[in-house]
């Protein structure tokens, strides 16, 4: 038997086995990402103004030659000066989906399926006459319903209006983060924010390794993931830092519409409450792994202490 073969039989790639005689395993294929962006809201003109904001988030997806996908909060482009930011995410190709025109949370004991349904529509009519508008809906906060018949009735909207659900895989709390930050440039404009963006990244990075580990060991192989990160100052500074880092270690840039081509984006886990990040639902269904997992997914609660202890 030739060292070829040997090593084929005992798992090792072959072209490794040829190199020094010394037999390699073979690697496992890099993580794929995409970035996915949520809300719009451009209003809020601490440090930088929503104009400045808006450039810097798409000139950053131009250098790493990406396009995302935005869900957008319809009352966010009622305005004109809304619809024209939007418009350059439009001309750039990113994809823009429904993120209902109130983010309210679905899963609040109140929260009306019709009043929802309708709120959909509402933004749905702001969203539609934009090229790269598509029908794919991110619920607010990633709830998707706290009862069974609030989550099958709002399936079967979906399904009726060739809606798709907008998915998270990595869910995270950048948002958080960034209230953190606001708070202390009002505080203090001349506050140093590099400590900010190292915590934004490590946080990242944190939840990516858990999602991806976790989908792995549910699904039985890496599926291709969509990053939550929301349309706010600290994505506006660090946003690059961010893909620069998942790049370094060895995470690969994909387009969200390649993401959202991937087989889990078409589950529909039998939980309740429902949602969360996709990863996550798909955890709790298998009854072994959900008494490991936390709820909510994410939250301010589990950073905290934390940032507060770091002064942040």
């Amino acid at each position: 038997m030739n060292r070829r073969t040997f090593a084929k039989l005992l798992g090792f790639s072959s072209l490794a086995a040829s190199l020094g005689g010394v037999p390699v395993l073979a690697r496992k294929p890099a993580p794929q990402f995409s970035i996915t962006m949520d809300d719009f809201f451009w209003q809020n003109s601490v440090k930088l103004s929503g104009a400045e904001r808006n450039q810097a988030i798409l000139e950053t997806f131009s250098k790493h030659s990406i396009k995302v996908a935005l869900f957008v909060i319809g009352r966010n482009v009622e305005e004109d000066k809304g619809k024209q930011l939007l418009a350059a995410w439009d001309r750039a190709g990113h994809l823009i989906g429904n993120h209902t025109y109130s983010h309210r949370n679905f899963n609040a004991p109140d929260a009306d399926v019709k009043t929802y349904q309708d709120d959909i529509l509402r933004a749905e009519a702001l969203l539609k006459d934009f090229a790269r508008f598509r029908k794919y809906l991110r619920f607010p906060m990633l709830k998707e319903g706290d009862t069974v018949a609030k989550r099958d009735a709002m399936r079967a909207f979906l399904a009726q209006h060739d809606y798709r659900n907008g998915h998270v895989t990595i869910d995270a709390s950048d948002w958080y983060i960034e209230q953190r930050l606001i708070a202390r440039l009002q505080s203090n404009p001349a506050a140093k924010i590099r400590p900010y963006r190292d915590y934004y990244l490590e946080h990242m990075w944190s939840r990516a390794q858990y999602y991806n580990t976790l989908g792995q060991r549910v699904l039985g192989y890496q599926p291709k993931h969509t990053v939550l990160v929301h349309f706010n100052l600290l994505n506006a500074l660090f946003l690059g830092d961010l893909i620069a880092m998942f790049k370094s270690k060895g995470w690969q840039p994909i387009d969200a519409e390649e993401a959202f081509t991937d087989p889990v984006f078409a589950s529909k886990p039998n939980v309740v409450p429902a949602g969360e990040s996709l990863i996550w639902s798909l955890a709790k269904e298998k009854g072994t792994i959900a008494k490991s997992l936390r709820y909510p997914a994410e939250d301010s609660s589990y950073e905290a202490a934390r940032m507060k202890k770091l002064g942040l």
